[in-house]
């Protein structure tokens, strides 16, 4: 018997558990859509058992904060579907949250690392402003025509008061990686003295508009991570995060943590950075939010309509017939590998017309 006349479907031969743990084992979302396009069998299991947004949920877990996703149009409005039992309705819901958790993870997949920090909020304090303003460290440069650019804190005799620096990143849904601080030399000094801090951490979060919030409260962080050492060194330090954070409401702080320097002209310690980097990817215009106070929660929006740059994989032609039928292949010969280590299989109709290109297409290229 060849093996394309032996073909089984092992989803139908295992328990839900153990399939659901060989899906879960995927970490990739095209490898998810190729298995949903395998049969429409295996389509409904990964829709159903939301394997989606569980990958979402293990990639982000600030995700856990979503109560509901939706749907917009081309006008903003988002997209009801029609009225009908509750079983029908519930399936619909099922789609729409694989299609929004699949296109995300996608998005973050595909999406290109740049500068996220848009502005400036505040400094906890300036040592001579506006000379010495928070700006300046948007700047990649810390000689900008002709003068110094850099901000610094006030001078303080106490090693442990800490300083922050507060910013707004370009999107109210984005992705960092990572976080480059530089510190500034001051050639003007003698001995051109580095004013680093000991270390750095670093919050996320959003503004609580809330009219009961305290001024301590204006901010709610939801994300704090551990403490990045900083040297004496006149050079962008990176501080990579150690998972990929999904900031929701677009509040990035940077805690400056110990100083080490004094300066010789008053015995006081200071901070001085040149520049800062938020190293990520923005989700928007395709994913925006809306932030529900007071409880935190939010809800994850996508317009269908945004058609994200073609990645480099897909302008090779990722999206051809011939890459879905490789993937095809692909899993049936995970079907024969697996099929070979169950006991007493007998054949089922395993049916290739059931993998639907167009549903590949429809999912992969939303």
């Amino acid at each position: 018997m060849s093996m394309m006349e032996c073909r089984k479907d092992f989803l139908s031969f295992l328990d839900s558990d153990m399939s659901l743990k060989i899906l879960m084992c995927l970490d990739d979302p095209v490898d998810l859509v190729r298995v949903s396009c395998v049969s429409r069998s295996w389509r409904h299991y990964v829709i159903v058992n939301s394997l989606c947004k569980q990958l979402c949920l293990r990639i982000f877990p600030q995700l856990s904060r979503v109560t509901r996703v939706v749907e917009t149009n081309q006008h903003g409005l988002e997209e009801t579907p029609e009225v009908g039992s509750s079983s029908s309705m519930e399936w619909l819901a099922l789609q729409r949250d694989h299609r929004v958790y699949a296109y995300l993870a996608r998005s973050f997949k595909s999406s290109v690392s740049m500068n996220c920090i848009a502005k400036t909020i505040v400094a906890s304090s300036t040592d001579n402003f506006p000379q010495e303003s928070i700006d300046n460290t948007l700047e990649p440069s810390d000689h900008i025509a002709g003068r110094y650019s850099y901000w610094s804190s006030n001078g303080q005799s106490n090693p442990n008061v800490p300083e922050t620096l507060t910013y707004e990143l370009a999107s109210q849904i984005c992705v960092v990686t990572e976080i480059n601080i530089q510190p500034f030399q001051a050639y003007f000094q003698m001995g051109g003295p580095i004013y680093s801090a000991k270390s750095v951490r670093f919050k996320m979060g959003h503004i609580n508009a809330s009219l009961d919030a305290s001024a301590d409260e204006k901010i709610v962080w939801t994300y704090t991570s551990p403490e990045f050492p900083m040297t004496q060194e006149n050079e962008l330090q990176n501080s990579k995060l150690p998972e990929p954070v999904l900031c929701i409401g677009g509040i990035l702080q940077v805690e400056l943590l110990g100083r080490v320097q004094r300066q010789e002209m008053d015995g006081l310690l200071y901070i001085c950075i040149s520049h800062v980097q938020a190293v990520g990817s923005l989700l928007s215009p395709a994913f925006s939010v809306d932030i529900l106070e007071p409880s935190g929660m939010f809800v994850l929006k996508c317009d269908r309509n945004y058609q994200p740059p073609a990645t480099s994989e897909e302008e090779s032609g990722a999206n051809s017939t011939d890459y879905m039928q490789r993937g095809l292949r692909d899993f049936q010969q995970i079907v024969t590998i697996l099929r070979g280590h169950v006991i007493g299989v007998v054949e089922d109709d395993w049916d290739e017309e059931e993998y639907e290109a167009d549903d590949f297409e429809e999912e992969y290229a939303l």
